[in-house]
């Protein structure tokens, strides 16, 4: 390791309920939701009907004719968010060799909606037993190959460094921008556009996850569908969203005088090895990784002044969760404020790490920590304080953002103002 530290300098968010960080951050604020019934597809035939989509037009922020007929909307997401992102760093990225400049994406399904679609028109809406590739548009490829994502990110910045796709399901947005950290830190990129994006709100998305009953039935009510950390929570909602960063080396930014929201000092991540959609109880595996980005932070529980968790809405998640912070922060846990903004912007999947980075990134900025909304009977077993409904003024200095996946894999990262972390 050669002991640089990693800031991030711009953010450029794409969330429900609003386009732009500014609007994604008074969405929090306010205590919102942006959950719906769906929209894109006729969904009457399922058993969540519910969802949180962007009110999103591709021409209208900049896509060309032939940008959005070669991107799936996921990419199209990114490809936005990197430009807000760059735009708000104020970085001049000529000023650096290309190679220099990396990019890693996140993300957990890929161009999903894309080929939904497509598979629609070439067999004929599920007719032709044998489809017919004719009907196909051209760039199909680039829906199969999630590296596309990376490589549009990358010709939209000018970077010709490091490109990578991460995609380890829903940690994919915090293991995508835990990568550029460390691809900073090791010296192989001196700025890397780090960030995640999925569109995963499709007929064959909600098929897979109504199968195994992890999305909400409570169509009847989709603005207060979503509910981590409730007593009466029965699913999470889907999302879509996409979230970017600017990071580059720390002592780079304070040379150049930029805004800095919030350096990475710390991330870890793990795999409980245990079942694909299980969790264990005690959630030893997520409190491993807390305990592993503290370290590598240099803070002690006690330092930690916001965690912004998971809560994905799921009975077994909220209370795996808890035990983690529990067993990681020992006392600390019930002194430190959690919540999950997924009851306002739903969860998207490989998305939405990277867009509970920028709200911890903000959090910290505006020294407001977003609430849980829609937690109006908190369930027994989830005993911490999760900042129900309404936004708190609080000091965050320094703040934990985990997520968990399918497959077993448990995240965590520290963001910490830079006089905060000795690192």
């Amino acid at each position: 390791m050669s002991g640089r530290r990693v800031a991030v300098t711009g953010i450029g968010v794409l969330a429900p309920g609003g386009i732009g960080t500014g609007a994604f951050w008074n969405l929090l604020s306010e205590g919102r939701t942006a959950t719906r019934g769906i929209t894109f597809f006729d969904p009457s035939a399922f058993r969540s009907r519910v969802a949180a989509e962007i009110d999103f037009d591709p021409e209208e922020h900049g896509l060309s004719p032939q940008e959005i007929r070669r991107m799936d909307r996921a990419a199209q997401l990114a490809v936005v968010a990197a430009r807000e992102a760059v735009t708000d760093s104020a970085l001049d990225l000529g000023a650096f060799a290309p190679h220099r400049i990396g990019v890693t994406v996140g993300s957990a399904v890929g161009a999903t909606m894309g080929l939904d679609e497509e598979y629609r028109v070439v067999s004929d809406g599920g007719r032709l037993e044998s489809v017919d590739h004719t009907y196909a548009v051209p760039h199909l490829y680039n829906y199969l190959v999630p590296s596309s994502f990376a490589a549009e990110v990358a010709w939209a910045v000018g970077a010709e460094g490091p490109s990578t796709v991460v995609s380890t399901g829903c940690t994919s947005g915090i293991d995508s921008v835990g990568y550029a950290a460390e691809l900073i830190r090791e010296g192989s990129a001196d700025v890397v556009v780090a960030g995640s994006s999925d569109a995963p709100i499709s007929p064959i998305t909600m098929a897979c996850f109504d199968a195994i009953k992890a999305t909400t039935p409570r169509h009847d009510d989709p603005v207060h569908a979503s509910r981590p950390f409730d007593a009466t929570r029965n699913g999470f909602v889907l999302g879509e969203g996409a979230a970017v960063f600017v990071l580059e080396e720390l002592s780079s930014a304070q040379r150049r005088d930029a805004h800095i929201y919030a350096e990475i000092a710390g991330y870890a991540t793990r795999s409980n090895a245990y079942h694909m959609t299980g969790l264990r109880p005690d959630g030893v595996e997520m409190a491993e990784a807390i305990n592993v980005a503290l370290d590598e932070a240099r803070l002690n529980p006690e330092d930690i002044d916001y965690i912004n968790a998971h809560g994905s809405g799921t009975q077994q998640n909220d209370r795996h969760e808890t035990a983690a912070f529990k067993r990681s922060l020992k006392d600390h846990a019930y002194r430190t404020p959690v919540s999950s903004i997924k009851s306002m912007v739903g969860h998207s999947l490989g998305a939405i790490g990277s867009i509970e980075i920028a709200a911890s990134a903000l959090a910290m900025e505006h020294h407001v920590v977003p609430p849980t909304a829609n937690l109006h009977t908190p369930d027994p077993e989830c005993d911490l304080d999760y900042v129900p409904l309404t936004a708190r003024e609080w000091t965050t200095d320094a703040v934990l953002t985990v997520g968990s996946g399918f497959g077993g894999f448990q995240s965590a990262m520290v963001l910490a103002r830079p006089e905060r972390s000795p690192a």
